[in-house]
């Protein structure tokens, strides 16, 4: 799922492109797309694009009269831009956003249909599309703080939750927690003062720092490849590889649809976290160290 610095990024390329420009249409190829009746999408046609914003990880146009478009990719939504008038891809294409200078394609790879395009109209039914988590470069280490402890959740929880923080997924929770030296099951009460303010900078970092680099490698192209899994990651989708900063093999938890990539030597002080499936089932055999994990791997 694009999360804040994928996001910033599909704004940084749409604003000189979009901006300014009357939206002459939208083409609609998949009908589950959207998911309002009023105003109706017609009622965007011949309006004036004059801003887009970010509204957590959803994506929002600002319309003449007080309109919003509002775009939530989801898992496997993705943005393409087209030359005008460019056909709705087949299998994957959801809608076709018509501007004077060209076509902005919406799409979705899978079976499954999850992105979402809301119509709303005026400030108020715009609010409501908001999950409520506070911007990391709005706040000062208090307000994150305040944040952080308003449940009592494990750190990757925590921060992948909407209500929480805003924009912030799986993939770059990894990132920062690996980066603020802090396991991804530590428990948000439990955190000494230090580690709140290591973990604030850590967050503020990363997310600064790939929204630039993301920015700087596009430069004024249109991102064609947004993904999770980015080379450069140091801890998300490198299972098996080996920790940038000491080398250890990242290491892997599972649950539900998600899951936590870590090091086990800068983040868990050398044990390894217990996947919930697997620890049930192996119970007393599972391994508490990456050494006696390697032990047992030779014993096969």
């Amino acid at each position: 799922m694009p999360e804040y610095p994928d996001v910033e990024l599909y704004l940084h390329a749409l604003r000189p492109r979009v901006v300014g420009r009357v939206l002459s249409g939208v083409r609609l190829a998949s009908p589950f797309l959207v998911r309002s009746i009023d105003p109706p999408l017609d009622a965007c046609a011949g309006r004036r694009v004059i801003g887009l914003r970010r509204l957590g990880k959803r994506i929002v146009f600002d319309l003449e009269a007080d309109h919003f478009l509002v775009i939530h990719l989801m898992i496997a939504g993705r943005f393409r831009w087209r030359e005008a008038g460019a056909p709705v891809p087949g299998k994957v294409g959801l809608a076709a956003f018509d501007f004077p200078n060209g076509t902005l394609v919406l799409t979705e790879a899978g079976s499954q249909r999850q992105a979402s395009l809301h119509v709303v109209r005026g400030q108020d039914a715009l609010a409501t599309h908001d999950p409520g988590g506070v911007d990391v470069f709005e706040v000062d280490v208090a307000g994150f703080e305040g944040q952080l402890r308003r449940e009592n959740h494990t750190l990757k929880r925590a921060l992948t939750d909407p209500r929480l923080f805003s924009g912030i997924g799986n993939a770059y929770s990894d990132e920062i927690l690996l980066a603020a030296r802090l396991s991804p099951l530590q428990l948000t009460n439990r955190l000494a003062p230090e580690e709140v303010e290591r973990l604030f900078e850590a967050t503020r970092s990363i997310l600064a720092g790939w929204k630039r680099r993301l920015i700087e490698e596009t430069g004024e192209a249109f991102p064609e490849k947004v993904t999770a899994f980015r080379a450069g990651m140091a801890a998300h989708g490198r299972y098996g590889q080996p920790c940038p900063t000491c080398g250890t093999p990242i290491q892997r938890i599972k649950y539900a649809s998600s899951e936590a990539n870590y090091c086990p030597t800068c983040q868990t002080g050398g044990r390894l976290l217990a996947d919930r499936g697997l620890s049930r089932l192996l119970k007393d055999d599972w391994p508490r160290t990456l050494e006696e994990l390697e032990r047992r791997k030779g014993l096969r």
